[in-house]
């Protein structure tokens, strides 16, 4: 791959091209005897209150997007997760942000991700996408919603600006941008599905998952990547006993414990499974497979939909504006005139992949508060350590 395709993936959909970097590359993430501790999956009560499914309909059928939320008090955080990520992304986030300053979390599965359930499955278009978001507030508070801060990462975080342009959700106070900006952009479509080919097509176990988001890069943060990556995969059709949510998907990938053991003994020089009997070799051969539950490649028709306009849109909407980006190389040329005249408040975090709010949750969690507690949304549970001085 040449280093200008590898500059063109910086910005697109689900995360930046595999590059195995960061505390966990390289001879820190070899296997080893402590393999299925290092990357057992983690469920998402760890980190959030409560699930939920809101059915929102349109008087003749349902739909159901399965949400998680923390809080009690204070403006809603509503969290818009990148494309093929699910809300369990924001997972390792919430917990911080929820100790930091006062305020309401509520993640959501977008349309065909995670565990949402919904008619015409196909359309991702940024107007159906947005449309969603504003009923499901609508549902959830009906015509009492309190101030609403959305963020949005990647592609969530170009649906975010959709509906805040469109004023979908009326008691919007706040945007929150994360690493995703037009240019930049719109120069990776082109290498987009090159990246997608590149992927696993699918896993023997959900640690099998976790351990390759890590090593490649595309969340370098193993804490968040355990609850992540559960959202991100499901079990190939073939392997569907039951409709699974993502307790089930958990509990299945603990059972595969003994099959990595064997796997280990093997690698040890063991004549175990030399001895075993034909019929039994190919028992274990059979193994459950997990895919991932978007197609991505099948979204193409969106992609620029999602992208095209989208500084200027930014620019344009009339609440509080914060970008987080990786680099600032992502700034496009309206984006680097708007940040020169103000118009909105920039941080940059190095050292992180596209998935920033995964790989340095702890750092986002303090510019958000900063930016909630600068412009007077809500009030700070303790001292907070501001990540940028200037903008």
């Amino acid at each position: 791959m040449s280093s200008l395709e590898k500059e063109l993936f910086l910005s697109k959909l689900p995360s930046r091209p595999p590059m195995p970097s960061g505390p966990h590359s390289g001879a820190k993430m070899r296997m080893g005897p402590g393999r299925k501790r290092d990357f057992s999956p983690v469920a998402w009560n760890h980190y959030f209150e409560m699930m939920e499914d809101v059915i929102t309909t349109d008087g003749t059928s349902e739909d159901s997007f399965r949400i998680y939320k923390s809080g009690s008090d204070g403006p809603v955080l509503l969290l818009l997760h990148g494309g093929g990520h699910s809300a369990l992304s924001w997972a390792v986030f919430t917990s911080m942000i929820i100790s930091r300053v006062h305020c309401r979390v509520v993640a959501v599965d977008l349309r065909s991700h995670g565990d949402t359930k919904v008619r015409n499955a196909d359309d991702l278009s940024a107007e159906t996408m947005s449309r969603d978001i504003g009923i499901i507030v609508e549902t959830l508070y009906g015509e009492n919603s309190p101030p609403v801060v959305l963020i949005g990462h990647s592609m969530g975080g170009a649906i975010a600006v959709h509906i805040a342009a469109k004023n979908l959700v009326p008691s919007l106070v706040g945007l929150c941008v994360i690493d995703v900006v037009e240019g930049t952009a719109m120069d990776a479509l082109n290498s987009m599905q090159t990246f997608l080919r590149s992927r696993p097509k699918v896993f023997n176990s959900i640690e099998s998952a976790i351990e390759w988001s890590v090593k490649s890069g595309q969340i370098r943060n193993l804490e968040s990547a355990k609850v992540s990556m559960v959202g991100q995969v499901k079990l190939c059709e073939d392997d569907i006993n039951t409709p699974g949510s993502s307790h089930s998907v958990v509990d299945t990938a603990i059972h595969e414990e003994e099959e990595e053991e064997d796997a280990a003994e093997e690698e040890e020089g063991t004549a175990k499974k030399d001895k075993e009997p034909e019929s039994s070799k190919k028992l274990k051969e059979s193994k459950t497979e997990y895919t991932w539950r978007v197609e991505l490649s099948k979204t193409e028709k969106y992609w620029e939909g999602w992208f095209k306009g989208l500084s200027n849109l930014f620019l344009g909407c009339p609440v509080p504006k914060l970008l987080l980006l990786a680099g600032v190389d992502r700034l496009d040329r309206d984006l680097t005139i708007g940040q020169m005249q103000g118009k909105f408040q920039m941080q940059v975090l190095p050292q992180c992949g596209h998935a920033v709010h995964e790989d340095a949750p702890d750092k986002v969690a303090e510019a958000v508060a900063t930016f909630m507690v600068r412009n007077k949304f809500t009030e700070a549970k303790g001292e907070i350590q501001s990540t940028y001085p200037n903008f």
